[in-house]
């Protein structure tokens, strides 16, 4: 998914890396629209990612999450500066007080040490 070019000016492609956990969230999503559209915003990362979703805090700081399909999925990512990669770690549906919502499993992941899994 990607790679890094330097362009005109200032602009710059990054390299999207998606851990195998990600992976596997995506590919257990069963609507094939909404894996179209969740890959298409990670595609989308490729350009100025630093620039793209909000900080995480706490557990999550040093991520960044942003929204895809419908506002009800969010993609939880880190940017490597010195190597010019887009690491996505998590992604899944944003629901606050369930077990399943991302940002539980996300923190649950980095809790364990598995949030990085290749």
């Amino acid at each position: 998914m990607g790679g890094c070019e330097a362009g005109v000016g200032t602009f710059m492609r990054w390299h999207v890396r998606v851990t195998v956990p990600a992976l596997k969230q995506l590919a257990a999503i069963k609507d094939t629209r909404i894996k179209e559209g969740i890959s298409r915003r990670i595609n989308a990362l490729e350009y100025d990612p630093d620039k793209q979703g909000k900080p995480m805090t706490d557990d999550l700081a040093g991520y960044r999450s942003i929204r895809a399909v419908g506002q009800r999925y969010r993609i939880l990512y880190r940017v490597e500066t010195e190597q010019v990669i887009v690491v996505v770690v998590a992604l899944g549906i944003r629901k606050e007080g369930s077990k399943t919502d991302v940002y539980a499993l996300a923190k649950k992941l980095a809790r364990l040490g598995l949030l990085e899994s290749e």
